[in-house]
């Protein structure tokens, strides 16, 4: 990635990239990839996208949240719509793929390059999209799994594709700094 006056924008898919880096056996530092983009040029802005199931009390994805959108990260979050799949059971929609989109394409005049962390094919046209206004774009994901996180046509589309095991050095979470499990019982001999 060029330096200098590169302004950078990133858009990550929160479901999709956790789901790529849990397949891959590791937990992404937010921290660290912010610093990383930010050595790469101007870092204009970071969204991440996610949606929140409603209906919990304690969502698990909470804490996360709320250290990224203290931490330099704008967060897009929505309610998750629970439907009925036409077979009785209860489905959870989480889609922010819109969200997403229309953010990429208002970003797409202040920047002159949009990373997207998301493997997700639907993800294509908006790529072409933005492609067209000038813009290049670079898709995080991974071929490296089995099947590939990563959508054909998109990783084609993306002026550059970076499997995520490429970074894991560079934005994995150091595995000692994983916050130690909840007791759920007290200790023996208490």
């Amino acid at each position: 990635m060029p330096r200098g006056g590169n302004k950078i924008a990133l858009f990550i898919d929160g479901a999709n990239l956790y789901a790529t880096a849990k397949t891959l056996g590791f937990d992404i530092d937010y921290k660290r990839l912010l610093k990383e983009f930010q050595s790469h040029g101007t870092l204009v802005r970071a969204f991440y996208f996610t949606a929140i199931s409603e209906d919990q009390e304690f969502s698990s994805i909470r804490p996360l949240i709320d250290w990224l959108d203290y931490n330099g990260f704008t967060v897009v979050a929505k309610p998750a719509k629970e439907f009925d799949d036409g077979n009785g059971r209860r489905r959870l929609k989480r889609n922010m793929s819109v969200e997403l989109a229309v953010g990429a394409m208002e970003m797409a005049e202040h920047a002159d390059q949009i990373v997207l962390f998301s493997g997700d094919g639907n993800f294509r046209s908006l790529v072409e999209a933005v492609q067209r206004r000038g813009v290049r774009v670079t898709v995080v994901s991974t071929i490296s799994s089995h099947p590939p996180m990563i959508a054909d046509e998109l990783r084609r589309q993306a002026d550059v594709f970076t499997d995520l095991v490429e970074l894991q050095s560079k934005l994995g979470r150091d595995p000692s700094e994983r916050p130690a499990p909840r007791r759920t019982t007290p200790p023996s001999g208490i």
